[in-house]
């Protein structure tokens, strides 16, 4: 029997919940994750247990054993030797809290989409596309998993190229379930002009390439190394001998902190200038709205990043510009999709505003 436009309306309604819960899980998980990489916690767990390491340590003799397996480590050896049996607990539950995050917004996704399926309020081009987003979370633990495994030998912390990727991979996954929650919501369909909608998505990409170098920034302690504002190592502009000494010249946009944190701070200032400049545009054309929101968050953000810098990355305010980047990767993602052309996915037959 063919579903009624009420029960199709509310089958599109729980959808939405369902994805707004599981993007809040996902926000949490990168504060924690940033809290447990502020301190330095996240090699305290270096076994990849995705069942049974749910469940923590129960007893003093249980405890005392994962505190031998990470003094086997070079964390520890190296930075940590000393550190007493209730010290090891703080940063522990930081990374226990962290993978409980990870396993419980994949039972959040799986668990409801499966029964949405059994219910048929899932339409066949979404589902193949909700299967891809559970695929990239699968996919995003063992990258955790190869992020942490980096830093168990030889190191004393994570590589940076994989935290990078890991909080990137992250925040591509948020992104994807914001589009789509925006794609379920019956939106007015009106003609927008090409280059608003080009420079939104410009902008989406910019924020997650600052992302990207922020995590970079972060894994090579770079914003310890160069805490000035508005000159970094004594320059507006560093010398390009001290920018690009690492042959060949690419890994220094990687691996060389003054270059990456550079890096990071240049795409700041051109995000900053194109989402000003593109709020102008789209004031013109009478679709200010979320381009202004965009514009004044990362005015925020920016305000934020330089406060941390210049204070030398207390915790508080490192999580504070970590968290708002999740805020301003949203409103981007929302913008982006309300001037992207219309199709929407919600279930056959879901009735689509029309501009008049």
């Amino acid at each position: 029997m063919p579903r009624t436009i009420a029960s199709i309306s509310s089958s599109s309604r729980a959808l939405r919940l369902w994805l707004v819960a599981v993007a809040a899980l996902i926000f949490a998980m990168v504060l924690v994750g940033g809290a447990t990489r502020l301190t330095e916690s996240g090699l305290s767990i270096v076994e990849w247990k995705p069942l049974t390491g749910t469940v923590p340590p129960l007893s003093e003799s249980a405890w005392q054993a994962e505190f031998e397996k990470y003094q086997a480590i070079p964390q520890y050896q190296l930075m940590n030797r000393g550190m007493t049996l209730a010290e090891f607990k703080l940063i522990y539950w930081w990374e226990w809290a962290h993978r409980l995050l990870g396993r419980l917004i994949g039972a959040a996704f799986l668990l409801p989409f499966l029964w949405f399926l059994w219910r048929g309020a899932v339409e066949p081009r979404l589902r193949g596309w909700l299967w891809a987003i559970f695929g990239l979370g699968a996919l995003q633990g063992a990258v955790g998993w190869w992020m942490v495994a980096s830093g168990l030998a030889e190191r004393v912390n994570v590589s940076p190229y994989r935290l990078a990727f890991h909080l990137t991979l992250a925040c591509a996954i948020f992104a994807l379930i914001v589009w789509t929650i925006q794609r379920l919501r019956p939106q007015p369909v009106a003609n927008v002009a090409t280059r608003l909608r080009a420079t939104a998505i410009v902008l989406l990409a910019l924020v997650l390439g600052q992302i990207y170098w922020g995590a970079l920034v972060a894994g090579l302690r770079a914003g310890l190394l160069y805490n000035t504002w508005p000159l970094i190592d004594g320059h507006v502009v560093p010398a390009a001998a001290s920018l690009f000494f690492n042959e060949p010249w690419w890994r220094n946009l990687f691996e060389n902190p003054l270059t990456v944190q550079f890096t990071h701070r240049m795409i700041a200032y051109v995000l900053w200038v194109a989402a000003v400049a593109h709020a102008v545009d789209a004031g013109r054309a009478g679709r200010a709205g979320l381009s202004i929101v965009l514009a004044l968050a990362l005015t925020i953000q920016a305000t934020l990043g330089i406060a941390t810098l210049l204070h030398q990355v207390p915790i508080l305010l490192a999580l504070a510009h970590q968290g708002m980047a999740i805020i301003v990767l949203a409103i981007a993602v929302v913008h982006a999709e309300r001037l992207a052309p219309r199709r929407s996915v919600a279930p056959a037959g879901e009735p689509v505003a029309h501009a008049t």
